[in-house]
């Protein structure tokens, strides 16, 4: 790969955001990080990533809205998703996957699992 992937992780929690630019940048990602729903979309149309990591519950926009106004934009609407979030109720697992969430992922989660879902998302 010449350039390294982009992977924008929107997460209002630092000790995880932490985790997974450690994680990803050892993996050869370039990171970028925003921590309300308004950063993210900022970071979005600044950054065009190549995945991003979404957690559900954030300030401002939730994760669902985010996704949402993703989808609805041509620019973004092919930028693949992994949902990563504590909420793991039906509703919210269907409901991002109906809104064109690629993954859902619960927290707590694997590290190393995040990673793999993410690579098949990129091939």
């Amino acid at each position: 790969m010449d350039r390294a992937s982009v992977i924008l992780i929107a997460d209002d929690e630092p000790l995880l955001t932490e985790l997974l630019e450690f994680r990803l940048g050892a993996r050869g990602y370039r990171t970028v990080v925003a921590r309300d729903g308004r950063e993210t979309l900022a970071k979005l149309a600044e950054e065009k990533p190549d995945a991003v990591v979404l957690d559900a519950m954030m300030p401002v926009h939730d994760g669902f809205e985010v996704l949402r106004r993703m989808r609805a934009d041509p620019a973004q609407a092919t930028i693949p998703v992994i949902m990563l979030t504590a909420r793991r109720g039906e509703q919210d697992v269907l409901g991002a996957l109906e809104l064109g969430a690629n993954d859902y992922l619960v927290k707590p989660f694997m590290p190393e699992e995040l990673l793999v879902r993410l690579g098949r998302l990129l091939k």
